[in-house]
């Protein structure tokens, strides 16, 4: 389950216009930088992101349908500013996860209590 889409909407108008400057600094965010499927434009959407088994994951939650989701996945990949630096990241896969083994575990608390479960995986491109 995923969180409610009204509320994405809000935070695509409000809250991602306000966290967008800094979340590619603070540990745990970053800014995924994306393709439009249809308008070719270079998006910029904050997320939280964490690095396990040398994968980035990205927790999906308002689903594995968003469109930033489907921009990455038709793309092949994507960009994360993270940490003041840039991270060429490729093979987008949604994996589900009801155990949510993917994310630290005070994360997985709460993304239990929110009904996430699925999440986006990518991995370094090579140099």
């Amino acid at each position: 389950m995923a969180l409610p889409r009204t509320l994405a909407r809000f935070n695509l108008a409000v809250t991602n216009r306000l966290t967008g400057p800094f979340a590619g600094r603070l540990p745990g965010f970053a800014v995924i930088e994306h393709v439009g499927r249809r308008s070719g434009r270079v998006r910029r959407t904050p997320v939280n992101l964490f690095v396990a088994d040398e994968r980035f994951v990205v927790a999906l939650t308002y689903g594995r349908d968003s469109q930033w989701v489907r921009n990455v996945l038709a793309a092949g990949g994507c960009v994360a500013l993270m940490r003041g630096r840039r991270v060429q990241l490729v093979d987008p896969e949604v994996v589900h996860d009801p155990a949510r083994r993917l994310v630290p575990r005070p994360i997985a608390s709460v993304l239990a209590v929110m009904g996430v479960d699925d999440f986006l995986t990518l991995r370094p491109r090579s140099p």
